[in-house]
């Protein structure tokens, strides 16, 4: 039976013998397929991280880069609902950005519900339960759990990254790990 290590090292092969690359330009490479695994949470991750950052390397636009990768998030993990709000010019809301599920609300105000909380906080949330967080905001009856990560430029938020499941007690401090590095990629791709 293999190591943990030795499984990842195999999977990472795996990987970049699976995945093709098209050349854009002299600078950039896009993946042509998000090559969706099987396996444990972190090796969802592991696999997933490389392919973002393959995705975004060369391309500067946030919006373009957010909107990627809030669909790479939902094709792998298949959640209920990701996608980023961005901080309003009057430093006062959350407007809603590039997202993958249901409709959602579109503004957020600073201190308000699990979004508003993290920027205000700026700091990652984990929600267990929804119903249970003080000031919730419902856009979905269906949402259960959530995380939100809050993007730093420097040390000013810019944004945040939500993500809700239909299941309860769903996100842990994997999903917090690797969100946060994700969502760093972000930052240090595209001009904020």
């Amino acid at each position: 039976m293999a190591t943990p290590i030795r499984q990842i090292a195999c999977l990472q092969r795996y990987y970049i013998t699976q995945v093709k690359f098209t050349k854009i330009n002299h600078l950039n490479y896009m993946s042509e397929d998000l090559h969706i695994i099987q396996g444990t949470k972190e090796a969802q991750y592991q696999a997933l991280y490389p392919q973002i950052e393959a995705l975004i390397t060369g391309e500067t636009n946030l919006i373009a880069n957010l909107a990627n990768l809030a669909a790479a998030l939902k094709q792998q993990f298949n959640w209920w609902w990701v996608g980023f709000y961005l901080v309003a010019p009057n430093n006062q809301q959350l407007i809603l950005g590039p997202f993958q599920g249901p409709i959602a609300c579109t503004r957020i105000q600073k201190g308000k519900g699990v979004c508003g909380s993290a920027w205000q906080q700026a700091k990652t949330l984990i929600v267990p339960d929804v119903d249970q967080f003080p000031g919730h905001i419902a856009c979905s009856s269906l949402s259960k759990s959530e995380i939100v990560v809050p993007i730093f430029n420097n040390t000013h938020i810019v944004g945040v990254l939500d993500v809700d499941s239909e299941y309860s007690n769903y996100f842990d401090a994997t999903d917090q790990k690797y969100l946060e590095q994700i969502v760093q990629l972000i930052v240090d791709h595209s001009l904020l």
